[in-house]
């Protein structure tokens, strides 16, 4: 006999004789027993059972899960069962963007979600924007326990940056090199903590443009990062459907060794909001709200940028030191089969910026602000983690508006 729980009933006298897993062939029944709260010899839940279910469809591996309780030989006692319907989880991936001012670039990578079977991520990329550049990342969130887990990455990375003068615009050669290590830590089933250190080195390179005795066209700094992130998450999962808020806090501190880039704190938040409409639709919502130290220095830390805010903007447009980002967008299902999804959307990006050394009434100001509206389509697939496949297309009714597409993996936002 399959017994339903309703969250309106209390279980003082009900306990679980036996928790067992099913549907899982990748995913070690033991990663999935350290992961769920619930075990033998507790109370059964029914609040508890669902958060559980929940926290497994937040797992790359998992793609759905659900529970089934039934009584079992004693009386008083029930035997729960976890179903998971797994994710493919190696996964390439790709973001490539374009605008009207003939830009392009791309990066490529491959990720493994499920390493051992204990949803640990590792992975690596190659990006061409302009030059070069190439990263590995590896991250386990329960690699000690329920709670505690551990991040390190690697980047090498060498763009193009405009750097942006009273005389006007000049292009440097950008090089980071960096090594992060992060002590991942769940405190509970909606609130996750990350901190830890990043060493990095920054070189800038004078390629063309304007000059200025101030700024130097050759520049090496090693610098040091300190960060905390606090994630509060209650989003609901249903497949490609989301609803419910999530809030992303990011603090960082940055030690510099050389006065030109001086020591700074920077700090943004992100909220975001999913609603579901009718059967097909989602409503899906992004605000950031960033603030730094306000120097005035060309080297900003908040971009204008295609490929992190603004759908059609172009690569690195523009720098400040904060940022008010609105992203909205409604996303409608076209197809849904038993493995495939087409998607549609309607979005509006837009932004504005403080620049390096204004004050707060440049957020005001129309030369800093753009506003995108545009449209794009989902190819997604519903047995491989985050196989989504976009293409976004933005065009600019601000000053200076440009026009321009995006491609990449995984929604937007």
């Amino acid at each position: 006999m399959l017994v339903y729980l309703s969250g309106y009933q209390t279980y003082a006298q009900n306990f679980v004789a036996d928790v067992k897993i099913q549907g899982n062939e990748r995913t070690k029944t033991g990663f999935i027993k350290k992961v769920i709260r619930l075990n033998s010899g507790m109370e059964l839940d029914s609040t508890l059972l669902r958060e559980d279910v929940q926290r497994l469809k937040r797992l790359p591996s998992i793609s759905h899960a659900y529970f089934q309780v039934f009584p079992a030989l004693e009386e008083g006692t029930y035997n729960v069962f976890y179903g998971v319907e797994e994710n493919f989880t190696l996964i390439p991936f790709a973001n490539v963007y374009t605008s009207n001012n003939d830009e392009f670039a791309f990066r490529i990578g491959l990720q493994e979600f499920n390493l051992f079977g204990q949803n640990i991520t590792l992975g690596g990329f190659y990006q061409r924007d302009i030059f070069n550049s190439y990263g590995a990342h590896i991250r386990a969130p329960y690699l000690f326990n329920k709670q505690w887990g551990l991040a390190v990455s690697y980047q090498d990375l060498r763009t193009q940056e405009p750097v942006f003068l009273e005389s006007g615009t000049a292009d440097y050669r950008y090089n980071n090199k960096s090594v992060e290590v992060l002590g991942l830590f769940e405190l509970n089933f909606k609130n996750r903590f990350e901190f830890g250190i990043n060493f990095f080195t920054e070189n800038y390179d004078y390629l063309f443009g304007e000059t200025d005795p101030s700024v130097p066209q050759e520049l090496e700094v090693d610098k040091y990062l300190l960060k905390l992130i606090y994630n509060y998450d209650a989003i609901e999962y249903y497949y490609q459907y989301l609803s419910g808020f999530r809030s992303a806090l990011n603090l960082q501190y940055v030690h510099s060794t050389d006065r030109m880039l001086p020591e700074f704190v920077i700090g943004f938040n992100d909220f975001t909001y999913f609603l579901r409409v009718g059967q097909r639709g989602n409503w899906a919502n992004r605000l950031r709200l960033g603030l730094s130290s306000n120097i005035d220095s060309p080297f900003a830390p908040f971009a204008v940028d295609n490929n992190l805010n603004i759908r059609g903007v172009g690569n690195t447009i523009d720098r400040g030191t904060g940022a008010i980002v609105l992203n909205t967008e409604y996303r409608h299902t076209l197809i849904d089969k038993n493995w495939f999804v087409l998607q549609s959307n309607v979005f509006i990006d837009g932004g504005t910026w403080r620049n390096p050394g204004g004050d707060f009434s440049d957020f005001g100001d129309a030369q800093n602000l753009r506003i995108y509206p545009g449209f794009g389509i989902r190819f997604i697939h519903k047995r491989i983690f985050n196989a989504i496949f976009r293409i976004d297309y933005g065009h600019g009714i601000t000053d200076q508006g440009t026009r321009g597409v995006v491609f990449g993996i995984g929604q937007y936002f």
